[in-house]
Parts: structure tokens; sequence; C-alpha cells
């Protein structure tokens, strides 16, 4: 017990002598509409991270930056990101809830957007990008559930051409995000994109995200899904199956997304780009209450998956 006790200080101090607190300028847009056509007028915010190398050195490594879901930071995304920090490859924990005063978005989804996420995770990048640690022709993204729509949704062109980055990212490995709204323009970043989902995930449904994929590989993208049986939300988690009373199932739901990025309603097409619009929106497609909970089999499955898919196009 005591040397199991040293050790983790021992893990504890090393990640405290490696880590960096990164700031950087970023906005509050509620849309995409928000990023595509009034970018230039958004109220500016500070955010920030957590930048974690693997070991002290003076060499550059690639990157992952990692963004959480809709109830934070939790046990298992920091677990993956110490499992590639094992791998050589270094992490950042985009810090977007902390940096405005929010704890969880579950049951409004208003707070804190898919699209501030995606305006603060690629000014993380171009921030990152000139860090004398980092390999900036090596970065990739990888999220969880929000943050799996975050890293679904950075490689949609459409937003990448609004914000002009400095650099793109090398690769998009996403869990579980919500794919019940599909744009008209299905024009992607040309790099590796993967999508982990539970298959009876009734957050975000995988049938939507199958349907997604299809639509991707037709165009001829690089695009590919991992589906695990009898898996719900955060699979790759060790919690127990617990049932959430305020979160939004959208398995009903099925949007489409205009060119210049406003999620339309099921109802007459109306725009949901305001919390109000949004809430009425999801009321006549999503019903109340969602499921999740760890499988250890599938979480098994889906660290050696990513592992590989990171070690693939990180450390070429």
């Amino acid at each position: 017990m005591l040397k199991k006790m040293s050790y983790i200080i021992f893990l504890i101090m090393l990640t405290q002598l490696f880590s960096e607190k990164i700031d950087f300028k970023s906005g509050n847009p509620f849309s995409f509409v928000d990023i595509i056509n009034s970018l230039d007028n958004l109220e500016e915010q500070l955010v920030f991270g957590e930048l974690k190398l693997p070991y002290a050195s003076s060499k550059k490594f690639p990157l992952i930056i990692g963004v959480a879901g809709s109830l934070g930071w939790k046990e298992h995304h920091l677990e993956q990101l110490q499992m590639y920090r094992e791998l050589g490859i270094a992490t950042f924990e985009l810090k977007s809830f902390e940096s405005r005063g929010v704890t969880s978005t579950v049951g409004t989804q208003t707070e804190v957007t898919t699209a501030t996420l995606i305006l603060d995770s690629y000014n993380a990048l171009n921030v990152l990008s000139n860090h004398p640690n980092i390999d900036n022709e090596n970065i990739a993204i990888t999220g969880w559930s929000l943050g799996g729509a975050t890293t679904l949704f950075s490689a949609w062109m459409p937003i990448i051409k609004a914000i002009k980055p400095k650099n793109k990212f090398a690769a998009h490995l996403s869990y579980y995000p919500p794919c019940v709204a599909t744009p008209n323009n299905m024009t992607f970043s040309d790099v590796p994109i993967h999508i982990l989902i539970g298959e009876i995930d009734d957050w975000t449904p995988a049938n939507a995200c199958v349907e997604f994929v299809d639509s991707m590989k037709k165009e001829g993208y690089d695009v590919g899904i991992s589906i695990y049986e009898n898996s719900h939300h955060s699979f790759d988690s060790e919690l127990p199956i617990t049932y959430i009373e305020n979160g939004y199932s959208l398995t009903d739901c099925s949007l489409k997304i205009r060119d210049d990025g406003a999620v339309l309603m099921n109802f007459l097409s109306i725009p949901m780009t305001s919390p109000f619009y949004q809430k009425i929106g999801l009321s006549l497609c999503a019903d109340r209450g969602t499921t999740i909970g760890g499988n250890n089999e599938a979480r098994i499955d889906a660290h050696e998956f990513s592992k590989s898919f990171m070690k693939k196009h990180l450390l070429k």
C-alpha cells in the first residue's frame, strides 16, 4: 500500500513538472452561423488549457488536443490522455468550461456549445503550433460527446475557411458525437477521421453516425466508425450504468445544417441559432432521459484502437 501511494505521489510530481498552463484569446459563438458570418464581431473571451509533455526534453512532441463532454473533464478522459503521453505524445486539456465558470451543460446545451469549443480548439491550435516543444505538423484532436461533436465538426470546411487557422489538425478521433445534424455541404478536411460509439447509446445514437459516415465516404473522405456492442454513452469509462434524467436523448432527431451553419428544426426548417430556438427545436424531436455507463471490454478495445490510430497518424 505504501509503495502504491509513493508511486502515485511520484506520478503527480512528474505531471506537475511537465505541465504548463496556456492562455489564449477566443470568443463565444453560440452557433456555426456566428463563426461563418460574424466571427469578427464576437466578444473576446480569455480561455486556458493545460499542456502536458510526456517527459522533460527540448525536443518537439506530436500533440493531441482533448475536448471534454457536457459534464466536463472526467477521470476516463484524463486516463486516456495519460495513455497518449505514455506513447510519447504531448496532450492539451482544453478548459473551455472552467474559463467561463461553467461546470456542466447537460439539460441545456447552451452555456458552452459545439461552435464555442471549435473556435477554442482552433485558437488553441494556433498558439500551440508555435510552442517550442510541439511538432506543429502532427497535432490531432480528440473529444467525447460534446467534445466529440467538436472533434467531428472541426473538420467541416465552411468553419475552417471562416476561422482561417494557421495550421490544421492531422487527424480527428471522435468519441460518441451527436451525428443527428447533417450538413447540406458535405465538404470536410482531407485528413483521417474516425468515430467510436456504443451500439445502444440513447444520448447520441449510433445509427445517425453510421449514416453520417456513409455520406462522407460517398464523397471520398478517409473516415471510419467503430461500433461497440452492448455499449452505452461513456462506454469507455468505468462508471456504473446510470440514468441521467435531464439529458437530451437525440434518438429521434434528424436535422439539417444549412451552408451558413444554421441547424434547422424539423418543423418548418426554422434555424436554431439562439438558445430559445434551440430549446424549441430539441423539444420537437428529443426526449428527456439518457443512460451512461462503462463497458470494460469495449473500453479496452477502444483504447487499443485509439493508441493505434494516434501512433499511425502522429508518430510517423
